[in-house]
């Protein structure tokens, strides 16, 4: 059984590097994005992504046009959000995110929300 493929966006590297290694002690393979160049060209190759996760901190408003593309192909994204904000909840729903979790992220409630997103 092959494992899901998480795309992560983050510019944050050390966040980066954590996340990616939480979930792959949880049985994902991921692929690293630490700005929206690499986020366009993870998206833009061959690669077929279970889900996508993208922490918006440091990120311009480009990021809401560059989530149109998962969305289009019908890859489920989740955005981490620095602070609990309207304008964030609307803009994410817009574009399609399945979900949007405030930071501090709790670990758990991340795999669980993945978990729920890939029907697992």
């Amino acid at each position: 059984m092959t494992k899901p493929v998480i795309l992560v966006v983050d510019t944050n590297r050390s966040n980066l590097e954590m996340l990616s290694q939480e979930l792959g002690q949880e049985g994902f393979e991921t692929i690293v994005a630490a700005s929206l160049d690499e986020m366009d060209q993870a998206i833009r190759g061959k690669q077929k992504y279970a889900l996508a996760i993208i922490d918006i901190s440091g990120l311009d408003k480009g990021i809401w046009e560059r989530c149109d593309p998962l969305h289009e192909v019908k890859v489920p994204f989740i955005i981490l959000a620095p602070q609990r904000s309207q304008i964030t909840q609307r803009e994410s729903m817009k574009h399609g995110a399945g979900g949007v979790l405030v930071k501090p992220i709790n670990t758990k409630e991340l795999i669980e929300h993945i978990h729920t997103m890939l029907g697992d």
